[in-house]
């Protein structure tokens, strides 16, 4: 096991009735802006209970945030902040909508230059606006980590920052909030949690047995309730227990000490912001493909994985293709199909546009071994024709 530091500051306030806290969790002499999406907030009674804890608050709302939030979106936001003297954010919502919080709390005090540049650029980031978090869609795990994830609609760019100074100070977990979602958006979680894992569980042997069962745990997890929560959507239990494998997959307790891949999200995230597919439908094409591209280096936990998680025993490169095949086909029944052209994408298109960019960028090689450059990504995108 590799040596690590891990902390997290997250205050977590999980189950139902539990909005009424933000009345004790926000200080009263604040002036809060209330960030959310597209406004199902205001028709599924969130808002209501909201708006009934914040009575003491003054607070204003800022609404529009998108499903892969937009860098033009949220600089509106800090104009706000800026002209209300906005001192706290409190974002309602899912993971997109909270990573566009986090990116608003840290633009505001940017000071001179473009706040992009936190994303393009790794620039510093000075004082942050403190943030609380009333989660309504589990997928991102943005309620307890420091990372956030924006699109740029000028340069059709998807880029990601982390930093210790967005973690929220509180985040509200009430798994009745889920029962209206949209069938999709239950899928995108499930998936979107399901890959999280597999980023960092996924990899080689580093002698982590604990984080390897921790894995193991919330794979079995969300293989087992994801399809009950499209039978039920009101299963309360059903959805708590999605709703917490959302928050452990990210909140960086599996992957201490561990080496991590991401290659399937830096993936993702181009196809995203070419063709503008959701984030967890680019996650359920893009695995299985870097999986079979790098069976070699994967075919240790690939074969632990479908032995200990899908029951299957023989010969480790053959229990590691059926475990391939049965990730693909629990994607796919979840409502995500696997293949580009099911969303109407050229994979020849994706794979010239995107690997270009890479190289144009001069990314790092991608992947627990740093073994996926440009060419590796052309032949992942062309397999998933």
């Amino acid at each position: 096991m590799e040596n690590f530091t891990y902390h997290n500051p997250v205050k977590l306030v999980f189950g139902k009735g539990s909005i009424a806290q933000l009345t004790k969790l926000i200080p009263l002499g604040a002036n809060v802006l209330v960030t959310y999406g597209g406004g199902s907030i205001k028709k599924n009674g969130v808002w209501e209970q909201v708006q009934k804890a914040l009575v003491n608050h003054a607070f204003h709302e800022f609404g529009g945030i998108e499903a892969n939030p937009k860098y033009e979106t949220l600089m509106k936001a800090v104009e706000i902040c800026k002209a209300q003297k906005i001192d706290f954010l409190l974002s309602v919502g899912g993971g997109s909508v909270l990573d566009g919080t986090k990116f608003i709390a840290a633009a505001v005090n940017f000071g001179e230059g473009d706040p992009w540049t936190i994303l393009s650029a790794n620039a510093r980031i000075g004082t942050v606006l403190p943030i609380g978090c009333v989660l309504t869609l589990p997928a991102t795990g943005s309620e307890m980590n420091g990372n956030s994830v924006v699109s740029r609609n000028s340069t059709h760019e998807k880029l990601a920052f982390w930093s210790e100074k967005v973690y929220p100070q509180f985040s509200v977990l009430d798994p009745e909030t889920t029962y209206s979602l949209p069938e999709r958006q239950t899928t995108n979680g499930v998936v979107d949690a399901f890959v999280h894992v597999m980023e960092q569980y996924l990899t080689y042997p580093a002698n982590g047995p604990l984080q390897d069962r921790q894995a193991e745990a919330i794979l079995s997890t969300l293989l087992e309730e994801g399809p009950k929560a499209l039978k039920n959507p009101k299963d309360y239990q059903v959805r708590a227990n999605i709703m917490w494998c959302a928050t452990q997959a990210l909140n960086g307790i599996i992957g201490c000490g561990v080496p991590g891949d991401w290659s399937s999200h830096g993936i993702g995230h181009e196809l995203t912001a070419f063709y503008g597919i959701d984030h967890a439908q680019s996650l359920a094409v893009v695995f299985p493909g870097v999986c079979h591209q790098q069976l070699d280096n994967k075919l240790d936990k690939l074969a632990q994985y479908g032995h200990r998680v899908w029951g299957l025993n023989g010969n480790p490169r053959a229990v590691a293709l059926e475990a391939i095949e049965k990730t693909e086909e629990f994607f796919a029944h979840m409502g995500a199909p696997t293949r580009l052209s099911l969303y109407n994408i050229d994979a020849e298109d994706a794979a010239v546009k995107i690997s270009a960019r890479l190289t144009e960028r001069g990314s790092q090689k991608m992947g627990e071994r740093g073994e996926i450059g440009p060419e590796q990504v052309a032949q992942i995108l062309r397999s998933r024709a």
